[in-house]
């Protein structure tokens, strides 16, 4: 089957990105290199194509209603040009996706979606939206979006447009943005733990403006690939679809009840959440570290007391540190930080200890 290609996939060429196949999109993994473009965006600024990303409206009276009952963080309290994270969780509690909300007004509502699970997800929302006066439409392959990440991102952003970004705050947006002319929706999003902001904008117009933000960065910006933004990902304690997020394990499973607002509104899979947190989670999401040889990677058993108690989501060892670090999501007992746990690494048990999830101290602008 052909891959599908983002409107930037000439432009990925001709910086020389190494091209792969994800999620049936041709997308570069890197340009110069996986370290390198990590440090990049911790020290200076990256620029990504997440054209990739799946873009859905939803129309109507009742948008804030259904989109409300659709997810698990409350839609209701949304401020119009506001962003919030969630997710849409099945009638078990599990996570069908994790999204970004847009909310333009109570009669229009953008959700930003996971690539791999652009048709999954407008399947499930057609189908919980035939009870809502609402119109969902997949607008996908009309959108380009683009994210310029780092300490540096604001001042590179700024020299091409005339709106003062600092009026964009955190989770927050505004779709009138004149980039070198193009209007675009510029959001202060991002996956990266550093401040930034991510840029909605028509295909035809991505490449030009992709080649003016490298042009005007000069030094200061460099391309990245998906496996720094992995490793970036990761760092900050984001989670990953398909990863720690997946259609059998809850929200709070993954520690992320923060995003889940149980005394909110219904929501889908909400009396399950409800239960799970009443009865307390017997499995949960943990950070942790090896202290043997090794990276513990997606899928290693972890072991503790002769047993296996589940498995890792993500490991790696992160540029510029000496440390072998992971994700796990396993038996509640063995959560607690500062428990020693093993993990099997090429058929050799490896001694960790469970750490903190927080790598990396967020440097959002508030």
């Amino acid at each position: 089957m052909e891959l599908k290609k983002t409107s930037l996939n000439e432009v990925h060429k001709k910086l020389g990105g190494k091209l792969v196949d994800f999620a049936g999109w041709e997308l570069p993994i890197q340009f110069e290199g996986i370290k390198e473009e990590h440090l990049a965006v911790r020290e200076r600024a990256g620029l990504f194509d997440v054209s990739h990303m799946g873009e859905i409206t939803i129309e109507g009276l009742e948008a804030l209603k259904f989109v409300d009952y659709l997810v698990a963080n409350d839609a209701s309290i949304m401020n119009n040009n506001q962003v919030m994270y969630t997710f849409m969780c099945n009638e078990k509690g599990g996570v069908v996706d994790d999204l970004l909300v847009y909310k333009y007004s109570n009669e229009k509502i953008l959700l930003v979606v996971n690539a791999s699970n652009i048709e999954k997800d407008y399947r499930w929302i057609e189908e919980k939206s035939q009870n809502f006066n609402v119109v969902p439409k997949n607008i996908s392959k009309d959108v380009s979006q683009i994210a310029i990440q780092g300490p540096k991102a604001q001042e590179i952003l700024q020299k091409i447009t005339t709106i003062d970004l600092n009026e964009i705050k955190f989770f927050t947006f505004n779709s009138k943005v004149l980039l070198s002319g193009v209007e675009c929706l510029v959001s202060r999003t991002g996956y990266t733990g550093e401040d930034g902001f991510e840029i909605y904008l028509s295909n035809d117009k991505a490449a030009s403006i992709v080649e003016e933000l490298l042009n005007v960065g000069g030094e200061d910006l460099s391309p990245i690939g998906l496996g720094a933004r992995d490793t970036l990902r990761f760092e900050a304690g984001l989670p990953l679809y398909g990863n720690e997020l997946r259609e059998d394990v809850t929200p709070l499973e993954s520690g992320l009840g923060f995003f889940v607002k149980l005394e909110a509104g219904d929501f889908i899979g909400k009396n399950i959440l409800v239960a799970q947190k009443k009865d307390g989670l017997k499995r949960r999401t943990a950070g942790f570290k090896l202290i043997g040889k090794g990276i513990a990677r997606g899928g290693y058993k972890v072991i503790a007391d002769g047993k296996e108690i589940g498995a890792v989501t993500t490991g790696y060892q992160l540029p510029g540190k000496k440390e072998s670090i992971g994700l796990a999501l396993i038996d509640i007992e063995y959560a607690k930080l500062g428990t020693y746990i093993q993990i099997e690494v090429r058929k050799k048990l490896v001694d960790a200890e469970i750490i903190s999830k927080k790598f990396l101290e967020k440097k959002y602008k508030k």
